[in-house]
């Protein structure tokens, strides 16, 4: 089990503190509005009101002790700054910060953020990825260089084997695994046939990703 602190209670925050703590973690929520806090009391170890810019209130909340704390803060680009800087310097090992765009996140990495997230604009990616094509299920950008892509298996797969098809060397990415009903075949065998339904999870560069999205357009 895992300890977190979670600063910052609006959806994003408050979805990753409900999560964490059913996924059995200890989790602390901080935030200044008392309607947030009353609101997430239940579905978290604990939750306090507080000012979350305050170094002092955060000392005293133990945020040093926690393995990650987590600063969700929305709208408000100062306290988001803030609280990320009082963490660091109170010595926790592992920020995770949301940033509103590219610049909030470079002043957030610059104060010492270990991971800086985009949620509007990944969810914007994923959503597009979607759209552009009906057989593309989920996309997941793992760095500018590589992508993680769930296609649902095209007419010309169907009853072909991996090896058969040799996407590797025709479109030079590599499948992880098979999602089939309710179960997943992970690292298939190459003798394994795609089936009509079947969603395959591949690895690829950004580059192959999007030429393989291109065929998967047309159909």
């Amino acid at each position: 089990m895992k300890s977190f602190a979670v600063i910052g209670c609006g959806r994003f925050g408050s979805a990753v503190a409900r999560t964490l703590y059913e996924l059995g973690n200890e989790v602390l929520a901080i935030d200044g509005d008392e309607e947030r806090i009353e609101s997430i009391s239940p579905d978290v170890t604990h939750a306090v009101q507080a000012d979350v810019m305050d170094e002092g209130v955060l000392r005293e909340l133990g945020l040093r002790n926690v393995d990650v704390v987590i600063v969700s803060i929305g709208s408000d680009m100062q306290a988001s700054i803030m609280a990320t800087l009082i963490a660091k310097e109170l010595g926790v090992n592992k920020v995770v910060a949301k940033a509103q765009s590219e610049l909030h996140g470079k002043v957030l990495k610059k104060i010492g953020a270990d991971k800086v997230i985009y949620p509007e604009r990944d969810m914007g990616v994923r959503v597009a990825h979607n759209l552009a094509s009906q057989s593309i299920i989920d996309y997941i950008e793992l760095s500018p260089d590589y992508s993680i892509l769930e296609i649902t298996s095209i007419p010309s797969w169907h009853n072909k084997s991996l090896a058969e098809l040799k996407l590797r060397n025709k479109h030079n990415i590599n499948v992880m695994a098979i999602k089939r009903y309710d179960s997943i075949v992970v690292s298939p065998d190459p003798d394994e046939k795609i089936k009509m339904g079947d969603v395959l999870v591949v690895l690829g560069s950004t580059s192959d990703i999007a030429k393989l999205e291109t065929k998967a357009g047309d159909f």
